[in-house]
């Protein structure tokens, strides 16, 4: 299980004074940038090589709100890989609360859009 800890500041937080709906897609799109990099992979290089991460689908749920100032930690964990595929759990929590829950579909393309199988470093690692 990776682990991403995040603050909450003020810029994150809606008129009601918690985390604006969309602030999580953020926050659990920044841990999996922070965990393909424990991986030993290179985005910016995959990019040059003409392959890129693709989020394809996105099911989460709202379970408790966040508020300015919270400690988050978003913990990740990876579901599911095929050769171009990979299913990620994860979750955002203040403390033992569950505060978001996410399930992410990701993809390797190319630049140009054409599906592309995941690098096989990745694939090494996590199977």
């Amino acid at each position: 299980m990776h682990r991403f800890s995040v603050r909450v500041y003020y810029e994150d937080t809606d008129m009601a004074g918690i985390v604006y709906h969309a602030n999580y897609l953020k926050y659990i799109e920044r841990a999996r940038s922070d965990w393909v990099r424990e991986q030993g992979l290179d985005q910016a290089q995959m990019r040059e090589d003409g392959i890129v991460f693709v989020v394809r689908r996105i099911e989460c749920d709202y379970l408790l709100p966040a508020k300015f100032d919270d400690m988050l930690e978003i913990r990740t964990t990876v579901k599911s890989m095929t050769g171009v595929r990979l299913i990620m759990s994860q979750e955002v929590m203040r403390g033992e609360e569950v505060v978001f829950r996410a399930e992410v579909t990701a993809v390797c393309a190319t630049t140009e859009g054409a599906p592309a199988r995941l690098p096989e470093k990745l694939r090494r690692r996590v199977h």
